[in-house]
Order: structure tokens, then sequence, then C-alpha cells
């Protein structure tokens, strides 16, 4: 078996047993980087500093990590796949990226991403499309494309992901690897760029379920940092891995099956479900109701939350300096909004428009309050199940190009992940 074929608990057991060095394990990542990345573009940057160093301490033996590149890292380039921030390189990491480097990991790179992680496709990348490795005319999915494709072509052991609508998932179900939302404020979000602060969430993506919990077993818990983070006790994510889940109940929400989704991925689903059920999962459709308004109220308060946020990008507190003497504000504000991409223009004028006088009541503030009772929804259906089972996407990786020039039609490939956002919950 090739290095880049293990997992991350089997390159940790190698390395501790002997059985492979770090050198290799570094050589080997790095060769398949070299091989595959000109083509299928996982990384906007790369890490070749680390080639030079040696790393085997901690709990993760030096292994390579790729990290999306809206997660801060001090002395690496941090793009967030937008022009507005082609050269910022911050001074400090995430919580994140600290937690990983005192494990004993490496950052082996930064990886492509729709700008601000505004899509579901990374073609609205302002550096480069990447490309589906199982078909390369594909899109890998969105806005956490790069590090979808840096795990499944095995440029990277793992990743990290933010997922604001959808953006772990959406890619990960693309490209066929494990991707975890976790609870909002499990993970801290301080060093991570703000599209939407009370949707998003920092979170794994690796090559099966065991690595998934080792790698939030890392990264988990509270910082004071974090305003959102939750104060409780750290868990141990492995230990739920080998029980029996005889017994389990599990809810089958029918809206998620409904109009708009492939046949295709109705009988794959049910599939899995059947299969669960010979295992002795006990099943049962339920309703969640509020669960069809999710898709206006999450871009209502993602737009909003994004118009806001992305108010510092006015070439004085962030965005692209014009040094010249006597230059006024309005030219310095008109230069760095022009760097923005279509569809990051598109999100800041709606988000705008919902906040501005006399929409504020009619728009945000009914958002807020339908997602209040998604929440509610969601609430009572766990009082009776165990755990709840939808698709992840209504439908399979789409072409290149296809959905890029209707914006309505990419927001709704997002119809099945943005519920769990808006409350808040794991997926």
């Amino acid at each position: 078996m090739r290095i880049t074929d293990l997992t991350l608990f089997e390159l940790i057991n190698s390395i501790e047993n002997g059985d492979i060095i770090w050198e290799d394990v570094i050589d080997a990542y790095f060769e398949r980087i070299e091989r595959y990345d000109e083509e299928l573009r996982a990384y906007i940057t790369i890490n070749e500093k680390i080639k030079n160093e040696k790393y085997t301490n901690g709990i993760l033996k030096g292994i390579p990590i790729a990290i999306k590149d809206n997660i801060c890292t001090k002395g690496l380039r941090t793009t967030c796949g937008s022009k507005i921030l082609e050269n910022y390189i911050p001074p400090y990491d995430a919580t994140v990226i600290k937690k990983l480097k005192e494990a004993g990991a490496v950052i082996i790179g930064k990886t492509n991403m729709d700008e601000f992680a505004m899509g579901s496709s990374t073609e609205n990348s302002a550096f480069f499309i990447s490309k589906n490795p199982w078909d390369k005319t594909r899109v890998p999915g969105g806005s956490s494309g790069g590090s979808a494709i840096a795990v499944i072509m095995k440029e990277a052991v793992a990743a990290l992901g933010s997922d604001t609508g959808g953006s772990i998932r959406c890619p990960a179900s693309f490209c066929g690897i494990v991707g975890l939302k976790p609870t909002y404020g499990l993970v801290s979000r301080f060093g991570l760029i703000a599209f939407a602060n009370s949707l998003e969430q920092i979170g794994p993506m690796t090559k099966d379920v065991r690595d998934c919990a080792f790698l939030l077993n890392i990264i988990a818990g509270y910082d004071e940092m974090d305003g959102t983070s939750i104060n409780k006790p750290n868990e141990d994510y492995l230990k739920y891995l080998d029980k029996d889940i005889k017994g389990m109940r599990v809810g089958i929400p029918r809206e998620f099956f409904g109009e708009g989704t492939d046949e295709n991925v109705i009988k794959e689903v049910w599939k899995s479900i059947h299969k669960l059920e010979n295992l002795g999962v006990e099943y049962r459709e339920i309703s969640l109701p509020m669960v069809k308004y999710a898709l206006p109220a999450y871009y209502l308060i993602a737009m909003s939350e994004a118009s806001s946020n992305l108010a510092r990008y006015d070439g004085i507190r962030y965005g692209v300096r014009i040094d010249e003497e006597g230059i006024e504000w309005s030219t310095a504000f008109s230069y760095n909004r022009k760097l923005f991409g279509k569809e990051v223009k598109r999100r800041i004028i709606l988000g705008a428009f919902a906040l501005s006088a006399g929409f504020y009541e009619e728009y945000y503030v009914k958002a807020l309050k339908i997602r209040t009772l998604i929440r509610k929804d969601f609430e009572r259906a766990f009082k009776e199940f165990d755990v709840l089972i939808t698709p992840t996407m209504p439908i399979t990786a789409f072409k290149i190009g296809e959905k890029i020039h209707d914006p309505l039609a990419m927001y709704m490939i997002d119809i099945d992940t943005i519920p769990v956002n808006l409350a808040g919950i794991p997926a």
C-alpha cells in the first residue's frame, strides 16, 4: 500500500512504529501535488517551506493537512479566493490552526474556494476553476472545493473547510469524501474570515469517518477569542464509532425528497436507509413543515451579514492600499469594490437592500423569525429520533459553466444543506 493510500489513523501508527519516516510522507504528498494539481487546482498556495524542516512531535507526527484559504495562517498567504486579499499574509494563526500545530500537524497548503465562500461550485474563485477528479468537465462542489479535491486526490491526508450553507458537505458529496459541519459554536471561528457569522462553522474533511472524528477531537473546544464558542467539556468523538446501532431511531424528513431532487439521489439514499434497517435501525418518515421556507430565510440572513462584514474592505482597514499622497477615501473605496467578483457584489447589494430602511422589518426580521421556527422543528424531531437522514445534495455534480450564469439555479442546490445551518446543528 502506498503512503498516500493510508488514512490519518494508519499513517500515525505507521510513523509511530517506525514503518514510515516523516520525510517519505512529505515527499509522497508533494509528488501527488506536482503530478495532479496543475490540472485539478486544489491549491491556491502551496507551503514549500515545510520540505526544509522536520516535524515529528505531537499526536499528528508532522502529518500534512490542507486548509481552506479563508482560515488565517500566520506567515502563509490567505486570499479567501479573492483579488482583494491576493497578497494578504496574516500576522496570526486561527485557533484551529494553532490547535493543529500544537498537535503536530503541518500545513501543506491553502485550498481553492469560491470567493469569500460565496458559491457551491468553486467556479467563483478569483484565481482559477477547480475540477472534479472523477470527471474533469464537472464541478467539485463548493465553496470548499479545493479541500475536497486535496483529500480525494491524496494531495493531503485531511483538510479543513468552512460551512455556511453546505460548503463542506456539498464538495464532500460531489467528490466522495467525509465532510462534517459541526454544531455551531463547537469549533472556534477565531481567524475565519467572516462571510455570515451566525451561520458558518469550520469542520474536518477526511478519507473516512474515524479520521473525521479524530480531527474533530483536535479542533473542537472552547475558545475565549470567539464570543460564540460553547463553554463545555471536550468530548472524545472516537468513542461513539464502535457503538451498536441496533434500536437507533431514525427520522426521514419527507421535505428533503420532493420536487427537484434527482431520482438517482433518492434511490441511493433509500438504499443506505435499508442497509441501516438490516443492522437493526428503526426508521419512520416525518415532516419538518418550516423547512420549505429555509432557502429564502437563509439567503436573506447570509447576504445581510455578508453586506455588513465586507464593508471593511475599503482600502484603509482591509483590502488593497493605494500608496498615493492625498488620495481621496472615495477613490480608494471605489477601487477596492471593483476587485470583488460578480457573485460577491450581488450578495452585498441584496444584503444592503434587505437591511435598508423600510425593508429591514419586512425581510430580515421575518427571516430571523423563520429561522427560529425551523430550529424548533428540529428540536421537536430530536425529542423522538436519534438521527435524521436526508440527501446531502438534490443532484449530482453538474457541468462546469452549467449553472454559473443562473444565480437562482445555483442557490437552489443548497436546499438540503442550509436548514441545519439555520438550526445550528451538526450534519
